[in-house]
């Protein structure tokens, strides 16, 4: 499959199968990430993998947002190895994170899995819950595994602004 026609078909899954996702399934996605790029390549991101009961359960205090999928990844960065823009300070650490899920969203999708992008979650109760460090920011939840039989794309999957809108050449 053409990588355009993969990022057209991929879709937010919301309702996900119980059946859990393999161990070389979540390597590879979890490879995607590692393999992302991040300012300087100084790879702040850090990534907690969500798939026992208990924490499965934690989860579910920190979002509505779970879908009940088998597996979550917790998507963050450390804020102490995070990238600063010298300028103005500004801190690259969220861009990072989100290109990792970008990359970590789409192999899923290549290997058969289906994934959301979770950014609705109470981050004091995920910091409390899952015991992170102050230097550790919490960005994305992934919610993972395989699309139950009735999932199908939001209505508005497909609709996109024409490409005219959101692109311009040499000025606004």
């Amino acid at each position: 499959m053409s990588f355009l026609k993969l990022a057209e078909d991929r879709y937010s899954v919301r309702s996900f199968s119980s059946k859990p996702v393999e161990k070389d399934k979540l390597e590879l996605i979890l490879k995607a990430g590692q393999l992302s790029p991040t300012a300087c390549n100084f790879q702040p991101q850090r990534i907690l993998v969500i798939e026992s009961s208990e924490a499965l359960e934690k989860l579910k205090k920190c979002t509505p947002c779970h879908f009940n999928a088998p597996t979550a990844l917790l998507v963050c960065y450390d804020k102490s190895k995070s990238w600063k823009r010298p300028h103005d300070g500004d801190d690259s650490g969220a861009v990072d994170a989100s290109i990792v899920c970008t990359h970590m969203i789409l192999e899923a999708a290549e290997l058969g899995l289906g994934t959301t992008w979770v950014g609705f979650f109470d981050p004091a109760l995920v910091r409390s819950e899952f015991s992170l460090p102050d230097d550790i920011i919490p960005v994305a939840i992934l919610p993972l595994g395989y699309a139950s039989e009735d999932s199908k794309p939001a209505e508005i999957h497909y609709q996109r602004l024409p490409i005219e809108e959101t692109v311009s050449y040499n000025s606004f």
